[in-house]
């Protein structure tokens, strides 16, 4: 089967996460001139687990979905299929029922974009939800420029920042350049949610 059979507009599955997020995969990869084998190198992704995730038959953990957006020099809301940005002067409201939401098939965690129209400015907000005793393992360093900030809403939060360790309780916050490999865990019995915001200096 050729790579193109494998990847007709009919193998995605309507609107659904994975085959929205698989959707904007083949189509950020087709604009980029790239083939699956060479995204495949760039994100150290198999070419199987590529062409399954753009077929939308493969949900992609948030390592492996992270990998493949910095391969793609995207963001990964982009990809999820965030709101188009708002034009100048004009309000936007997202409904709670409305958020694009990333989930890991794995270990259920949750990845909310609430930003009503994150590409109208350099910031971007997501809500993370991390069950029990789910970690996210080390996510792909950002490119120079970018940082994040977070506060945790609710449980115990430890992040992981190039070798550093920072253990977070409720109301705590927290800066860091993004600029280095970075994880997020729960190491707790209880559930955690924190807000963060991605800022991208130009």
């Amino acid at each position: 089967m050729t790579e193109q059979d494998e990847n007709t507009p009919e193998a995605h599955r309507g609107d659904d996460p994975a085959g929205v997020f698989g959707g904007n995969v083949r189509r950020r990869r087709e604009e980029a001139g790239l083939t699956l084998e060479q995204l495949s190198t760039r994100s150290s992704v198999s070419r199987a687990m590529l062409s399954k995730v753009e077929r939308g038959e493969k949900s992609p953990t948030i390592g492996v979905a992270s990998r493949i957006a910095h391969a793609l020099d995207a963001s990964l809301s982009d990809l999820i299929g965030a709101p188009a940005a708002a034009a100048s002067g004009v309000a936007v409201v997202m409904h709670r029922n409305d958020r694009p939401v990333f989930r890991d098939p794995e270990t259920g965690f949750e990845r909310h974009i609430v930003s009503a129209a994150p590409g109208a400015g350099r910031a971007e907000m997501v809500v993370h939800h991390l069950p029990a005793q789910v970690s996210t393992g080390l996510l792909p360093a950002y490119p120079p420029g970018t940082e994040k900030q977070l506060v945790v809403l609710e449980g115990t939060l430890t992040v992981a920042i190039g070798g550093i360790g920072e253990t977070l309780n409720t109301g705590d916050s927290l800066f860091f350049q993004a600029d280095a490999a970075h994880g997020f865990a729960n190491r707790t019995n209880a559930p955690c949610e924190y807000i963060m915001v991605i800022s991208r200096r130009t």
